[in-house]
């Protein structure tokens, strides 16, 4: 077996499929583009559905990647077994309708076995296939050679996600030896594909070649395809010849540098460690890739996932012995590691590095409240006279503050106490049930159109000079259909030439009109869209008569197209002033450019302040007024970057792209349209920036008229505000409002005043009027108080006198009821829990609510109910005592 570092076999498999005619696909970005059924990029072919599902024909149906991945559904997993990771290649070869199983499934046998390529020993790979396809079992043993004992059958072997693209696949798997395995060589589960590591699957084919219908039929796609996956991980282990994927060149320098880190813990020296230095050593791949990729950790979505890691892995580090910010540190180590394919991440290291040290820092404190909370739990069950943390807390500590279950189920047998372990799943279960709901049913990938996929016309766009063109109607779709006539209803158009710019890179589409010889208008075009062959297919509703063949005049609504383009100049301007401003990390995330407004959305780390903002709109205008030229060029994409000119962050190009160059401040990759000079957009403005999630912040601004109609209904309002303040001028509004604020504040503070002393009168008399319930002795009373940070003071105050047993407390404001209840040492000890009782009494009022032993809160809307929730509360206590 050849030696080869990671870089090399990547480059290798890329290397082949390139020899067969494949187009190479550089990795896209993990944050998905326009698909809500993904958090992550989580496959090879995640980024290429568009051609798989006939949306796109590519230009080249023969495609290969190394694809970047993430899949998190395991990630309790990580670092116990030998393969599971958050962070993954996949290398891939796809055939869109070109080659299938007569071509993929020699090219898998010639790189997997060649002296050219990997040079694997034939003897030691089996593959298995799905009992029906006879086809491809065929090809194995007649084409490539296998004998049938190399051969399995097996009903697994077949890819189906539901409604889509679906068919049979094959697997390879590699036999390492049974030195490697984990069951006895008798085991059922020793053969390929069964549950051991001696046998490990290298590559799985699928022959894509069936819809899955939404009735539950499977019936044959029109194009057949080809998706492959090979894990890099997994391939580099068999390569070199390793226990684990841990110990491989992917991530041996990473776990060298925890090592160095650690309190001088050793990797395979203790196996509770080395679980701790995998763990540390997938989640820094993984948080490295994500954050340069774009995303930031939050409290939501893709955000939340990276903050989990994060803890989970400062949480494992801990156990190493390391105790301040280090995960930071690993940033250049897997740079280094991935540097030949994947430069961009030493190049934003100082960025990622300042995310993960912002996160490692307040997760510090985060980690310290966790172990309070766990100390805290202990401490109130000891009290309680219990011994088992429940499920529902040990959740909280893993979900909130990132302890992995095992870790608190380790302390709490340190005190001798059990975690419910059950109550602990079930809550999980609740979680990803949450999740998937979340998820909602969008479509993961959907059907073939064969009408549109088979629409080859040329068809040229005009719309760069010209927004009226004379052009013959090649094609006529209705109801996916192609008719040769219409006279109403709804169509779709294909005509050789078009002034009609198709929706793309997030501007919308033309609208306008068409015309026939006589000069009567035939049809209005309400949506203009790419076809899966890339011509620009109009969607009119039809007014007059519409013939395959015959010409027709194409007229662009002109004023809807110049507002439209400069808004798309705005964007150009506001993307570099952002950069220029919050700095080079900024990514643009989305965009929308429409004729009355635009959206431009980007990665942020931090909110954006006021200042930042002014100087981002000053900077745009400058521009504006500068009156900088517009010109655009076509020029090979290698020539482009040279010259500097900005990719948009996840798009993918072709081999010849368009550059947008705004005077000298703006270069960019972009296929819109836009005037010639700044000076048409007249002003931009600014009119809100917001958080829309995790590390993404979003800027809808307005140029030209609607940027003076958005000034002249801000000074209108500025001076309706000054009219009810009875002021003259507008600019004394400012002032006036501080001085209403004080006003505000100093009699809100009065009134706090004298809701204290009315607390205290309250409190005068009622901690003396303590009666008996059964065995204990207890303070039931309904008080007069402004609501529950009064009757914490008095519970406060109760608990200072030792006045009672037992405080159950009432008041009712503005129909919403306020219930508190406290518990002394004493009655705790003999069984009575704050928590407990409320959770008795409070349906009286209409509600719930909980809390520790020796103190809970509750609220409800039935003020009606607070006698019987008192009288309720003596009577627990009575029948306690029985």
């Amino acid at each position: 077996m050849k030696q080869l570092s990671s870089a090399q076999i990547r480059q290798m498999f890329l290397d082949f499929f390139k020899e067969k005619g494949h187009a190479v696909e550089p990795s896209a970005s993990l944050i998905p583009v326009d698909d809500p059924t993904l958090l992550w990029i989580n496959s090879g072919v995640a980024t290429l559905k568009k051609y798989f599902d006939g949306t796109v024909v590519p230009a080249n149906p023969r495609i290969t990647n190394a694809q970047k991945s993430i899949r998190t559904n395991d990630i309790e997993n990580v670092g116990k077994t030998a393969r599971h990771l958050t962070f993954f290649e996949m290398l891939g070869n796809f055939s869109v309708g070109d080659y299938f199983k007569e071509s993929a499934i020699p090219w898998a046998w010639e790189f997997l076995t060649s002296d050219r390529w990997l040079g694997l020993d034939p003897a030691k790979l089996y593959v298995t296939v799905y009992p029906k396809d006879t086809e491809a079992k065929r090809i194995w043993h007649d084409v490539v050679g296998l004998s049938d004992a190399h051969i399995f059958e097996v009903e697994d072997n077949f890819w189906d996600i539901g409604e889509g693209p679906s068919g049979p696949d094959s697997e390879i798997f590699y036999d390492r030896g049974q030195a490697f395995n984990n069951v006895a060589e008798d085991d059922l589960e020793n053969y390929p594909g069964g549950e051991n590591e001696r046998y490990l699957e290298v590559w799985n084919i699928v022959f894509s070649e069936f819809n899955h219908l939404p009735d539950g039929r499977f019936v044959e796609q029109p194009h057949k395809n080809i998706d492959t996956g090979m894990g890099l991980e997994r391939l580099v282990s068999v390569i070199q010849n390793t226990k684990t994927n841990f110990e491989t060149d992917l991530f041996m320098p990473i776990i060298k540098a925890t090592e160095a880190l650690s309190a001088g813990r050793k990797y395979g020296a203790d196996a509770k460690d080395d679980v701790a230095f995998k763990i540390i050593a997938d989640h820094a791949r993984t948080v490295t890739f994500a954050i340069g990729d774009g995303a930031l950790p939050s409290n939501e979505g893709r955000g939340y996932v990276l903050r989990r890691l994060i803890r989970r892995a400062v949480v494992n580090a801990k156990k190493l012995g390391i105790n301040q910010a280090f995960m930071y540190q690993l940033v250049p180590v897997v740079g280094r590691i991935m540097e030949s394919y994947y430069p961009e991440v030493l190049k934003n290291q100082t960025f990622i590095q300042k995310v993960i040290r912002s996160e490692e820092d307040r997760f510090r404190e985060t980690l310290d409240a966790g172990f309070s909370l766990l100390d805290a739990t202990i401490t109130d069950l000891k009290a309680a006279g219990q011994t088992e943390v429940p499920g529902a807390t040990a959740f909280k500590l893993f979900d909130t503050f990132g302890f992995p279950v095992e870790m608190t189920a380790e302390i709490a047998a340190d005190e001798g106490f059990t975690t419910d372990m059950a109550g602990f799943k079930a809550n999980m279960d609740a979680q990803r049930a949450r999740a998937r709901a979340a998820r909602g049913d969008a479509q993961s990938m959907g059907s073939q159109d064969q009408v549109l996929m088979g629409i080859k016309d040329a068809s040229r766009f005009t719309g760069w000079t010209d927004l009226q063109d004379d052009a013959q109607l090649l094609e006529l779709v209705v109801d996916d259909t192609l008719v040769d006539r219409v006279t109403a209803g709804t169509a779709r158009l294909l005509f050789d030439q078009t002034p009609f710019y198709a929706e793309m890179g997030g501007q919308v589409a033309d609208h306008g009109i068409i015309t026939d010889a006589d000069g009567a208008v035939v049809a209005k075009v309400t949506n203009v869209q790419h076809a899966p062959n890339g011509q620009n297919l109009h969607t009119v509703d039809v007014e007059g008569t519409l013939t395959k063949g015959a010409t027709y005049t194409l007229t662009v609504d002109e004023t809807r197209r110049k507002k439209v383009s400069m808004n798309h100049t705005a964007t150009h301007l506001l993307d570099q002033a952002l950069r220029e401003v919050l700095g080079e990390h900024t990514h643009q995330a989305g965009s929308l450019v429409e004729p009355g407004y635009l959206r431009f959305d980007f990665t942020s780390f931090g909110s954006v302040t006021p200042a930042q903002l002014r100087e981002v709109e000053q900077r745009v205008n400058t521009q504006i007024w500068r009156q900088l030229p517009i010109t655009w060029e076509e020029l090979p994409i290698e020539e482009a970057k040279k010259q500097g000119a900005i990719a948009v962050f996840g798009d993918k190009y072709g081999d010849v792209v368009r550059i947008v160059s705004i005077g000298d401040y703006n270069r960019e990759f972009d296929g819109g349209t836009h005037p010639t000079n700044t000076a048409a957009l007249g002003l931009f403005k600014i009119t809100s920036e917001t958080g829309i999630g995790a590390g993404t912040r979003r800027v809808e601004a307005v140029t030209g008229q609607e940027a003076y109609e958005y000034l002249t209904q801000q000074q209108d309002l500025l001076q309706e505000a000054a009219a009810n303040l009875k002021l003259d001028q507008v600019a004394a509004v400012p002032a006036k409002v501080q001085s209403l604020q004080a006003d505000l504040r100093a009699a809100s503070k009065q009134v706090a005043g004298l809701q204290a002393k009315l607390a205290a009168q309250e409190a005068a008399g009622i901690f003396d009027q303590a009666a008996d319930a059964g065995a204990f002795t207890l303070i039931a009373k309904a008080v007069d108080v402004a609501g529950m940070n009064e009757l914490r003071q008095l519970g406060d105050q109760w608990r200072e006198k030792a006045a009672s047993d037992v405080l159950v407390l009432a008041t009712a404001k503005d129909g919403k009821v306020s219930l508190l209840v406290g518990a002394s040492p004493a009655a705790i000890k003999q069984g009575v829990k704050a928590g407990d009782l409320i959770k008795a009494i409070a349906p009286a009022i209409g509600g719930g609510g909980g809390g520790r032993p020796d103190m809970a809160q509750a609220g409800g809307k039935n003020p009606a109910g607070i006698g019987a929730a008192l009288k309720l509360a003596k009577d627990t206590l009575i029948a306690h005592e029985n």
